[in-house]
């Protein structure tokens, strides 16, 4: 019997089973998709943190309120002593060498009103610096005016989505917007840039961060950017300005100074465990389509018992009926791992199209590995009704009705 004998005999045996046949594929397709499809959101998170913040700079010191304390794999935001104040960034602006630009964030939620039309949209306030630390562009008109940290004048910068939804046909520049219950002049409107760092800048307005603090009641800076001249003077900026945050803060160190490499590092940590644990997850679905061939491949054992036997009869040695049945398996394995491939490849080409910023693409790795476990699976799991089946006695095989 050859190798092209042993095929035959296992397609035959597959087609008179169509139903068992598809359930078993399926199962199989079901496994391989889920890995390749996981491994895929994966990846494509991790590059999408890592491709966030590049957009960035590399020059970009991130200051936060609150001190992390690492345990294990958990950062702990402990308690804030002591907010990051304006007063706090001007001095850092006079006394620290090395600060290009510094900005101050202080996000929010409220109603914008022009005529009629209202929605609610989130308010940054900032200063006029935040052009250069973030790279933001200006489609018309200009970006919030300097000398913000010492006086909060009532203008604003809108995206082009507000502009669309609340200017549509008119040009907003000198218009008045209601913010909540105060009124801003729009001087500039942003051009397009989309989602950046779970910010959407196309749909947000912009206003001087003293009338952010007034607005949202705050007393402190939710964040701080600060752009540097190279990335080589990163390190030392950092050091100096935690000494100098924790001689302001009466010798607490308070406040959390962070570079983009460790950011990217911890994300990329993160995401490669929660990664391995989905993959393992979906890892658990091939497992039972293995289960799922080997309690078909036993069935089919059973119901050709006599053909087995027959087989033998006529000179068919045991290690090729052991062969037939392990082909038989692999066939339904692979097969599996062929349409599981199919549907995540779809699957990964139209989320790529919903989500264009998104970027899904399944590893080579990952789609390896998925055809080798697959065909692994099924020759694992086919192992032991093939086995049972090389051993039947030809004579008792016959006998049996």
């Amino acid at each position: 019997m050859f190798i092209s004998d042993l095929i035959l005999f296992s397609a035959g045996a597959i087609r008179k089973h169509r139903l068992r046949t598809v359930l078993s594929i399926l199962g199989v397709a079901i496994g391989v998709a889920s890995v390749i499809l996981l491994t895929s959101l994966g990846e494509g998170a991790r590059q999408y943190v890592i491709e966030e913040f590049a957009a960035l700079g590399t020059n970009i010191l991130i200051i936060l309120p609150g001190k992390i304390e690492t345990t294990g794999m958990a950062p702990f935001i402990g308690g804030t002593p002591h907010e990051i104040t304006i007063e706090d960034i001007q001095v850092l602006r006079r006394q620290i060498p090395g600060v290009r630009n510094i900005a101050p964030i202080v996000p929010g939620m409220a109603t914008v009103r022009f005529g009629e039309k209202s929605r609610d949209i989130t308010v940054a306030g900032t200063t006029s610096e935040m052009q250069g630390v973030r790279k933001l562009h200006i489609n018309i008109g200009r970006f919030l005016p300097p000398g913000e940290l010492d006086r909060g004048q009532h203008v604003c910068v809108i995206g082009p989505k507000v502009q669309a939804e609340l200017f549509a046909g008119t040009n907003p520049l000198g218009e008045i917007l209601r913010i909540g219950d105060e009124r801003f002049r729009v001087i500039g409107v942003m051009a397009p840039r989309g989602m950046s760092l779970g910010m959407d800048l196309d749909d947000v307005v912009f206003v001087p961060v003293i009338r952010a603090m007034k607005m949202f009641n705050r007393e402190g800076l939710f964040r701080v950017l600060i752009g540097t001249y190279s990335y080589q003077d990163i390190s030392r900026l950092r050091a100096a300005v935690l000494a100098f945050m924790k001689q302001r803060h009466d010798g607490v160190e308070d406040v959390t100074a962070l570079t983009q490499d460790s950011v990217i590092s911890t994300f990329g940590r993160i995401l490669t465990i929660l990664t391995a644990v989905l993959v393992g997850i979906a890892a658990i679905s091939l497992s039972v389509a293995g289960i799922g061939i080997m309690n078909v491949m036993l069935v089919s054992v059973s119901e050709r018992t006599r053909e087995i036997g027959l087989l033998k009869a006529v000179g068919v040695s045991s290690s090729q009926i052991l062969g037939a049945f392990l082909v038989e398996a692999a066939v339904l394995s692979t097969s599996g791992g062929a349409v599981g491939l199919a549907v995540a490849f779809s699957l990964t080409r139209v989320m790529r199209v919903l989500y264009p910023s998104f970027p899904i693409e399944p590893p080579v790795w990952a789609v390896l590995s998925a055809i080798l476990v697959s065909i692994s699976v099924g020759m694992i799991f086919g192992a032991l009704p093939a086995r049972r089946a090389s051993r039947l006695d030809p004579v008792a095989a016959l006998a049996k009705r």
